[in-house]
């Protein structure tokens, strides 16, 4: 469940043990014939590990994710006890995600892999091309059990959760307070993206990026992290994990146990396909020999027949049948309502690394007289900024940077924009608070006209000077309105402003949003192909939360986005 490598090595019967067995067989012959005759092969196969050929046993490697490898620690101690070969099976406990990086970099050194989703596999192989490496080569096979994506949440609260049946559905609506351990790690939690992708709206595609972008304001680094946040959450919350995770919790009998709570609008089931990986004789370099396929081909064979020992663990059949009898968890099985397509889940994966992308953004609004006009819905254009600033500032995260500007003419004595709070982290409560109180101040600034021209320089060249290469950095520029600064630079003058300071290897992309029927979106345009932004308009002020979403989700497609 956490990050880690534990290498489990199985119990090999002792080499006394066995002489001790032969030489009772060797009497029982003399008693029972009267002669004893050594001939090779007569005796039981189980006694070659006492050939001084067997006196070290070679080793056939399985990697196995973390979350599986303690059943099959249990599965190969019991076969290698009756293997008939001198070998012995090694089980190494490790991450999917891990493993993927291993594999695809060429540096894997190992029989079999098991990972937690066939998803690891699009994974390495993305990996690789990626890496300019030729892809793996190895030979998947079907899966050995399987795991429902559910929703675990503390057993104490358990009551609270059953009040309003769960699903997915909830969870695009904000109503279900849910936690997402890291999709770059976790199969489980990409594998619910996917299952909620399925239930977003075909005709509003934000719905998703919304949520996404909500889900990502907290990422836990491992699902046992996430399930450590649910006792303490002031209300009821689930963790997105698998059915078999939230088992192998119960099992090391915690303080407090958890829920698993199954989405009433479906679901989608990890699987754990036996991977047979190219491994080469480690003297003579050429292909593994055929004793050790044959022990391979064995202990795959004896894990298929171990649904016992997995459902103890907490797994379902590959078919995801199978009764549990396992506290927090129910007998039967939900159904898979959605297949695991893997291209889709790296589709998703994309999107979710740049709508998680940590920002750091320096906030310039337009406060000129204009903004104090009626929208078609009554309220004053100034009005509905601030409902929409006050959603956009609920759907950061802590660690977002984030400062604040305003502007219109003369607004600070010749200069059109005025500093009213620095870049920093909006996990600070003060500086949090800061901002909310200008947010709420903005009616009381308003007058002038509009600064843009000046304003756009000045606030490129501040993120510059204070930049920061580990986040995205940018300006985010919201208008009602055009340039309307007579004494100040013209359009042509900005873009070569900004010529002039562009340096790909630290782009600050200007993100200009406008809204009102007087905004130039020409010019919004042109500043923000100068600076590989991006512009939107925002037809109507209220579709100002719209646009903020789109705003943060299509940052991998700029300056080119459809």
């Amino acid at each position: 469940m956490g990050r880690h490598a534990v290498v489990a090595p199985v119990k090999m019967p002792g080499r006394k043990l066995i002489l001790s067995i032969i030489g009772a067989v060797v009497v029982v012959g003399v008693v029972a014939s009267g002669v004893f005759l050594w001939v090779g092969g007569y005796l039981n196969p189980i006694f070659a590990s006492a050939d001084p050929g067997c006196a070290e046993t070679g080793k056939v490697v399985v990697v196995a994710d973390t979350s599986i490898a303690p059943a099959l620690t249990e599965i190969a101690e019991q076969f290698d006890e009756a293997s008939e070969l001198c070998l012995s099976t090694e089980i190494i406990a490790q991450d999917s995600a891990d493993t993927a990086a291993v594999v695809a970099s060429g540096g894997a050194e190992a029989d079999v892999w098991v990972p937690e989703s066939s998803v690891w596999l699009d994974r390495m192989n993305a990996t690789a091309a990626s890496l300019g490496q030729s892809l793996p080569e190895v030979e998947v096979g079907s899966s050995i059990a399987s795991s429902p994506v559910v929703f675990a949440g503390a057993a104490t609260k358990a009551t609270e959760l059953a009040s309003e049946p769960v699903s997915w559905a909830r969870v695009l609506g904000g109503a279900l307070p849910t936690i997402l351990p890291d999709p770059e790690a976790s199969a489980a939690s990409l594998a619910g993206l996917l299952a909620l992708r399925g239930h977003t709206s075909q005709d509003d595609p934000r719905q998703f990026a919304g949520a996404m972008i909500e889900l990502g304001k907290s990422i836990p680094a491992s699902t046992s992290a996430a399930f450590g946040t649910l006792s303490a959450a002031q209300q009821p919350a689930v963790v997105v994990t698998s059915e078999a995770q939230v088992a192998a919790y119960n099992l090391d009998d915690p303080a407090e146990g958890l829920v698993a709570a199954y989405p009433v609008d479906g679901t989608v089931s990890l699987d754990y396909p036996f991977v047979h990986l190219s491994v080469a004789d480690a003297e003579s370099g050429e292909p593994a020999p055929a004793t050790r396929a044959e022990f391979v081909d064995a202990f795959e064979a004896e894990v298929r027949a171990s649904a016992k020992t997995f459902a103890a663990e907490g797994f379902r059949s590959p078919d995801g049948t199978g009764k549990l009898d396992i506290a927090g968890l129910g007998a039967e099985a939900p159904a898979a309502t959605a297949a695991l397509d893997g291209a889709a889940q790296l589709e998703i994966l994309r999107a979710w690394s740049v709508l998680t992308l940590r920002s750091r953004m320096l906030a310039v609004i337009d406060v000129s007289g204009s903004m104090e006009e009626p929208a078609e819905n009554g309220l004053r254009r100034i009005d509905i900024f601030q409902q929409a600033a006050v959603g956009a500032m609920q759907k950061f995260s802590g660690e977002v940077e984030l400062g604040v500007w305003v502007f219109s003419t003369a607004r600070n004595g010749e200069l059109d924009y005025e500093d009213l709070s620095p870049i920093a982290p909006l996990g600070d409560a003060a500086h949090m608070q800061e901002i909310a109180g200008i947010i709420q101040s903005l009616p009381t600034r308003l007058g002038g006209a509009t600064g843009l021209n000046d304003t756009t320089l000045a606030a490129v060249q501040r993120v510059r000077e204070t930049y920061d290469p580990e986040k995205v950095n940018s300006v985010l520029l919201f208008t009602d309105g055009r340039n309307e600064d007579e004494n100040g630079i013209d359009l042509d003058t900005l873009l070569g402003e900004l010529a002039k300071i562009d340096d790909p290897t630290r782009p600050v992309p200007v993100i200009m949003i406008g809204f009102g029927p007087d905004t130039d979106l020409a010019a919004m345009q042109r500043i923000a192909q100068a600076t590989k932004g991006a512009a939107y308009s925002a037809s109507k002020p209220e579709d100002l939360g719209t646009v903020l979403v789109d705003a943060l989700s299509q940052r991998s497609c700029r300056p080119d986005c459809g």
